[in-house]
């Protein structure tokens, strides 16, 4: 990407240093205090650490870094879910730790790819956590097709999604795709550890599909899911979400009304980060 400011200019806002990608503790950590930062080099089985993921790329606004995918898989039923990597147990610097991690889409995939924002104290990114990992709508959205045609809580079904290639809601350009908001691994707990989801449904995902491996792995019928908390300030941005978008030329992407981060959701990247460490779960527990 250029050097040039991403902050738009009409904010009159200085330019965000990002430095680069990775090599930095506090782009990775955001909000995290002096202390966090001496903490999140700890040992990858505590939860912490460098690590690489993709992501949607962030191109403009103060965000350091992409916001990390999901993985998608679509059951017999229509069902949408994402995908959790396989849990298991090492050792490591003598000691037992659980960690969730597999191979996908010649990618190592981990559950440390959602380990920022405070989302890795949330109960549902435990590695042995019992949840589901269907994707089920929020109780408020944005979108006024998911306030009038599903339930809240209801589990995400393809078949919610069948006009997804001409679906528009007056905000920038229709047949880009059709978006709802859900949460994921997050059934039974408090309102505040619950897993924030930006689906869409896209027939340029579907032709990206066909032309990455990644994305062909982590894809399925056009839906790309996105751990939905900026890295900037921890908020929960929105695709074709917000009209006032359009004043910095984020109508047809990812737009966080806070401090006009913006996302491209039909760019992916392989970023590095220091995933911010779990509670303690050297006894092999891995509890929130």
């Amino acid at each position: 990407m250029s050097e040039a400011d991403k902050y738009p200019e009409d904010t009159s806002r200085r330019r965000f240093v990002k430095g680069v990608v990775g090599s930095a503790a506090l782009a990775g950590i955001g909000t995290g205090t002096v202390a966090t930062l001496k903490s999140a080099t700890a040992p990858s089985g505590a939860g912490g650490g460098i690590v690489q993921y993709y992501g949607v790329e962030n191109v403009a606004g103060p965000a350091p870094r992409g916001m990390p995918q999901i993985p998608v898989e679509i059951e017999d039923n229509g069902d949408v879910k994402g995908v959790w990597p396989k849990v298991q147990q090492r050792e490591q610097e003598g000691r037992t730790v659980t960690v969730a991690e597999m191979q996908l889409g010649g990618v190592t995939y981990s559950s440390q790819w959602f380990q920022y924002c405070g989302v890795q104290t949330y109960p549902g990114i435990a590695p042995d956590a019992e949840q589901d990992n269907y994707f089920r709508y929020t109780s408020s959205s944005q979108y006024e097709w998911q306030s009038e045609d599903v339930e809240a809580g209801a589990i995400v079904n393809i078949n919610d999604f069948e006009d997804y290639e001409s679906w528009g809601n007056g905000i920038g350009k229709s047949g880009l795709g059709k978006p709802a908001t859900a949460t994921w691994r997050s059934q039974d707990v408090p309102a505040s550890g619950t897993i924030p989801v930006q689906l869409i449904r896209s027939p340029r995902i579907e032709e990206m599909a066909n032309q990455n491996q990644w994305i062909g792995a982590s894809t399925q019928e056009g839906f790309i899911a996105i751990m939905d908390k900026c890295t900037h300030f921890c908020c929960v941005p929105l695709f074709k979400g917000d009209p006032g978008s359009a004043k910095f030329n984020a109508e047809n992407e990812i737009y966080c009304p806070c401090h006009q981060s913006v996302y491209d959701p039909f760019s992916i990247e392989k970023v590095s980060f220091v995933a911010l460490p779990r509670p303690d779960d050297s006894s092999g527990g891995g509890s929130a």
